[in-house]
């Protein structure tokens, strides 16, 4: 059997960014499935609704939800400590946190190529840092499934800031991928085009401004470039992810998975 009912069942999932769609969806899909689900994000409000959903959709699910900043060590090493303490080991990590601003270079503000930097890429290496130690120790393996985008596979007019830090979060999910698999954990990426969340309307939103057009003439430009005509929802790329962390993927190392409704298709 490739796939069993029963294999997430009694793990333990962190997921970082869990307010955002993509977050939200994968905490929503792992509660359901069983796993216990620990959720980190800055907005308290907007985690507790998340954590409240979780425990709707998985009856047996623990759910511990942590208001953190992710490029505070205290805070990481805190986002660890409690996660473990409320679900008990942590098996899998998805590192979902991030943002996309920024603009051409010659306007882009060093402020925003620095947020840009140190969330998207030196928050998410320090936190795995704090995790693997912890999978290492105990000797049992896990998964790591760091959301990249189609931004760290090829460049982007006016996103100099954000294609720098997804290119670099790919050349970090390969090269670690080489020193966690000796200790049985599996580190990959997966890499989304535009998904249906607020983050890629705001993206939209930004582009349609600097062509001078409407959000929805650049919204429907976008959907009739791709080949299969229409953007990828949310729960797609969650199934992706999860893939990615089942026994199914269990010789998959290092991969960046392209989710692109056919955008891009070179190696």
């Amino acid at each position: 059997m490739i796939f069993s009912e029963e294999q997430f069942v009694g793990k333990h999932l962190l997921i970082t960014g869990a307010t955002g769609g993509i977050g939200m969806t994968t905490a929503l899909k792992a509660a359901e499935l069983g796993m216990h689900v620990s959720l980190t994000g800055r907005n308290q409000d907007k985690l507790q609704e998340v954590a409240d959903a979780c425990r709707r959709a998985g009856d047996s699910a623990r759910v511990t939800a942590i208001a953190a900043d992710l490029t505070k060590e205290e805070d990481r090493t805190r986002i660890v400590e409690e996660a473990e303490a409320g679900g008990g080991p942590i098996d899998y990590l998805v590192n979902n946190a991030g943002i996309a601003k920024g603009t051409v270079l010659e306007r882009l503000e060093e402020a925003d190529l620095r947020d840009v930097m140190e969330l998207n890429f030196t928050s998410t290496v320090l936190l795995t840092q704090e995790v693997f130690r912890h999978m290492k120790a105990r000797e049992t393996g896990g998964g790591i499934v760091n959301v990249a985008s189609l931004s760290g596979l090829r460049g982007v007019h006016g996103a100099t800031a954000y294609c720098g830090s997804k290119f670099a979060l790919i050349g970090f999910t390969q090269s670690f991928a080489y020193e966690a698999i000796e200790d049985g954990v599996r580190v990959n990426a997966v890499c989304p085009g535009f998904v249906e969340t607020g983050m890629a309307k705001d993206i939209i939103k930004r582009k349609a401004e600097r062509e001078g057009i409407s959000f929805e003439n650049k919204y429907d430009q976008i959907v009739d470039g791709l080949p299969a005509k229409r953007i990828t929802r949310p729960e797609e790329v969650v199934n992706s992810i999860l893939y990615l962390l089942s026994p199914a993927a269990v010789n998959i190392i290092g991969e960046s998975l392209k989710i692109s409704a056919g955008a891009v298709m070179h190696g």
